[in-house]
């Protein structure tokens, strides 16, 4: 079992400082910061950005503990521009305000301009947003705002446009454990000050447990330091038990009304319509983990048994249809079965989207075009006086005729929208519209030779 030690000689005094770990462990500089190569590599663009000083406004965009803050306290010493830094949680349009005036005053005093951190942006609400927009327009303020929620749904449009949005990710598994690695060394800003030993299997599980967290995780390793195992020698030990002790129950991420919410269920949705049944399960269990409405699930299967299976398995739609009827007379947890039961079925079923594109496509042609009025054979008989409108005149009872079938105008000017798939019981409805249409041209011709249609003979082979 490898272990990180550090002797009670090579520890020293002991961390005397207040600020909890992860406060301390904020970057310093660019070379300090974990996570986000994409943006803060030596190519990335956001470190030319600060390189040069030309900082636009911007909004950093991502899950909790993944450095948004953090890049926008290192900003603050990397700029010539003031810096002023607010929480949209408590902060009110007078403070906007207060600070916009400010700004005014002192592009006209010393033509510095200044920088406005607004931390959880999304908590903002319209009018606040609103607030911001022609000051951000003219250049008053830079605006860099912070959120975890998407900000296509929270941000208005119109500040959204006068901004840059860059996406910050979760720290990868190496990241957080480098990070980690260099809390528990660090005798400054860390706990190196301390006499600790931690074993790579509760840096393994720390690392795991977080889910790209940076917070989470050095949350975890400091309450472990707390909690460990104190030797002899004065040393502490945190091992594999330690740090299960210390996390608890595992906390999922997923924000029912933001990006984990969509992002999971469009990600159990195209599991099903890819025939993957496992990884459609384990989407469904961590939607069901995270106390996402079951009803929810139930009708993204019922949509997906549907738009995505159809009639290559129309069996597949009765069950989605049951499904959600079971979740509402069950409830959680035994609804869970049954929602896996329906999941793993539409998963494995047959697919076709032939009925999906055939309703879209008749729906695209009724808004080029003039809707066809209904033929007057084809019009409804079902009250007093309707012959003498002519309506139904002309009609052909299907069952008068020989294989239920007797060729008539449906439509006043034919159109192809439903096209079956050879998957499944398509490959039968498939076979009967090819012996329809075989049928048609028969009717065709005998109509040219002027011939009746015969009202008896046997069923189509």
């Amino acid at each position: 079992m490898k272990e990180l030690f550090n002797t009670p000689e090579e520890a020293g005094n002991k961390f005397a400082g207040t600020r909890p770990l992860s406060s301390r462990m904020r970057p310093r500089s660019l070379d300090e910061f974990y996570g986000q190569k994409h943006i803060l590599g030596e190519k990335g663009i956001l470190r030319k950005i600060i390189e040069k000083d030309r900082i636009p406004s911007m909004i950093l965009y991502g899950p909790p503990g993944c450095g948004k803050t953090a890049f926008a306290m290192l900003l603050s010493g990397h700029t010539n521009n003031y810096f002023q830094h607010l929480n949209a949680v408590t902060a009110t349009v007078s403070d906007v305000r207060e600070v916009i005036s400010a700004a005014r005053h002192r592009i006209d005093s010393s033509g510095k301009r200044t920088i406005l951190f607004l931390d959880e942006i999304a908590h903002f609400n319209k009018l606040q947003q609103d607030a911001l927009m022609k000051d951000v327009e003219e250049g008053v303020i830079i605006l860099v705002g912070a959120t975890t929620h998407n900000p296509f749904f929270y941000i208005n449009t119109p500040l959204l446009s006068r901004s840059r949005i860059f996406q910050f990710k979760p720290l990868s598994e190496e990241d957080l454990r480098e990070l980690l690695l260099k809390a528990v060394t660090d005798h400054e800003r860390g706990l190196g000050g301390m006499s600790l030993r931690i074993t790579d299997e509760a840096i393994e599980y720390i690392v795991k447990s977080s889910e790209g967290d940076a917070r989470r995780a050095l949350n975890a390793l400091e309450l472990s330091a707390t909690a460990g195992i104190e030797g002899i020698d004065g040393t502490v030990l945190i091992d594999l038990d330690v740090a299960r002790e210390t996390l608890q129950e595992k906390s999922l991420t997923y924000d029912r009304a933001g990006d984990q919410h969509y992002d999971t269920i469009s990600a159990f949705i195209k599991s099903m319509r890819g025939s993957d049944p496992d990884a459609a399960v384990y989407w469904l269990a961590k939607m069901i983990a995270s106390g996402e409405d079951p009803r929810f699930i139930a009708r993204r299967i019922l949509i997906c048994a549907s738009e995505d299976v159809g009639n290559a398995d129309p069996q597949a739609l009765i069950v989605a249809e049951s499904c959600f009827r079971a979740v509402e007379l069950l409830g959680m947890p035994e609804g869970r079965i049954v929602l896996a039961q329906a999941a793993i079925y539409v998963s494995t079923a047959p697919k076709s989207n032939s009925s999906y594109k055939a309703i879209d496509k008749a729906l695209r042609d009724l808004e080029k075009e003039e809707p066809m009025r209904v033929p007057a054979h084809l019009q409804s008989t079902g009250y007093s006086g309707a012959g003498k409108l002519g309506k139904g005149e002309g009609y052909l009872y299907p069952h008068d005729f020989p294989g239920h079938y007797v060729f008539q105008e449906y439509m006043p000017s034919p159109r192809k929208y439903y096209i079956p798939s050879d998957s499944g019981q398509e490959k039968r409805i498939s076979f009967f519209l090819n012996h329809i249409e075989r049928l048609k041209r028969d009717s065709e011709k005998k109509n040219k030779k002027g011939l009746p249609q015969e009202k008896k003979g046997s069923q189509p082979g």
